[in-house]
């Protein structure tokens, strides 16, 4: 049985991101530069100086890189106050997929590639996007069909392919490139590059409009024609991108549950208060039970969500790999915020309708959250293959 706990330093750390998302980041929701496909680089930016002036920047990053070296089990914590808002993760610059591309360089990485990725990266001057979904019949859910192919000619791997729903790629200072590796006449494997960005041998044909619209850069299909690497652009080893895409993953999909926990509360908390001020056939309209059973299930998804991901940080704190735990939670945490973000619209009515709250986008982004990072299907496909491979008792 895995137990955690929190200090009383984290619950104070806890009240000072809170105090900051809704002083300082909530007055920004409505600004004019939140776009359909994300916020702009110039509101980021805005948004970093004042995490960075409140001393909140990049707080889940190591001591060297200028953050505090959070545990998985700080950043369930710290992450859940940052997602009240929907930009409180980009102001605190612990926003996908840059907090997971910081966290796989830190991991992977060589000294000079975190010197020249890592660094300006956790300190906010540019952002970062990690390219491996394909268009069909490349690599989707399934990343064994990854197409993209970099052959190595002998002085250079040359890069060809199209990526697909790359979030963060418009104004993005690099890519960590997902592409299969051939020589001769042997593919030796998917291998990781790092690529500087713009670069004139990549192109972005199209920002595809989504339903979700707060990762900053939006969602971008991209052509790659003849681009040339060296071998000192490969991240980590030549053929162990797969290997290195778990150790990505399985932290990156359990902070999204952090953050977006974090905004189903917002959304819940409004929801809670309309419904004690909103009154109908002689008394507000929380005290008839169809609203109050509503939410009352809210605040049962809301405690297990919290409760299924602090248990897989934990595991992670622990040294497991936790590709099971983080599966788990990323179903039943997608799933659950989902239904209290959509309780929470039938509580408001008309006015869950309108963007009056961020009820509106909040629900939004939850219904595209049990898409990416794997949906739902794939995770309970995995997760089914190891209970029926693994001996009783064993998971």
């Amino acid at each position: 049985m895995t137990y955690f706990s929190s200090s009383a330093a984290d619950h104070a750390l806890v009240e000072r991101v809170k105090d900051f998302v809704c002083d300082k980041v909530i007055p920004y929701e409505n600004d004019s530069r939140c776009t359909s496909h994300g916020p702009t680089e110039a509101l980021r930016k805005e948004l970093n100086q004042l995490a960075r002036e409140a001393g909140l920047l990049s707080l889940h990053v190591e001591p060297e890189w200028g953050g505090m070296g959070l545990s998985q089990s700080q950043r369930a914590l710290v992450f859940e106050a940052a997602g009240y808002s929907v930009l409180g993760p980009i102001a605190l610059n612990c926003a996908a997929p840059d907090e997971g591309n910081m966290h796989l360089l830190s991991l992977v990485a060589t000294p000079q590639q975190k010197t020249q990725y890592l660094q300006p990266l956790a300190a906010g001057l540019h952002r970062s996007c990690f390219a491996m979904t394909e268009p069909a019949p490349g690599a989707g859910a399934d990343p064994g069909q990854l197409s993209t192919t970099a052959v190595w000619d002998g002085e250079a791997y040359v890069v060809s392919g199209r990526k697909r729903l790359i979030t963060g790629a418009l104004d993005a200072g690099f890519m960590i490139l997902m592409s299969q590796v051939v020589q001769g006449e042997q593919t030796v494997g998917a291998t990781m590059f790092l690529v500087p960005l713009p670069h004139p041998a990549i192109r972005i044909t199209r920002l595809i409009d989504s339903m979700d619209a707060s990762f900053t850069g939006g969602h971008a299909e991209i052509e790659i024609e003849d681009l040339r690497l060296q071998p000192g652009d490969v991240l980590g080893e030549v053929g162990q991108g797969f290997r290195y895409a778990q150790v990505r993953l399985a932290p990156a999909r359990l902070t999204h549950c952090m953050r977006w926990l974090g905004a189903a509360q917002r959304a819940h908390d409004i929801a809670v208060g309309y419904a004690n001020q909103r009154t109908a056939f002689g008394k507000t309209i929380g005290r008839h039970q169809g609203i109050g059973f509503q939410l009352a299930d809210n605040f049962m998804d809301l405690h297990v969500a919290r409760l299924v991901t602090r248990h897989a940080a934990a595991v992670l704190d622990q040294g497991d790999k936790g590709s099971l735990e983080s599966s788990r939670a990323k179903v039943i945490v997608s799933e659950a915020l989902y239904r209290v973000a959509d309780r929470c619209v039938q509580v408001m009515g008309g006015m869950g309708l309108t963007t009056d709250t961020a009820i509106g986008q909040i629900f939004r982004e939850l219904r595209a959250f049990r898409i990416y990072d794997g949906p739902s299907e794939v995770h309970r496909w995995s997760m089914a293959r190891k209970i029926l491979s693994a001996d009783q008792g064993a998971l």
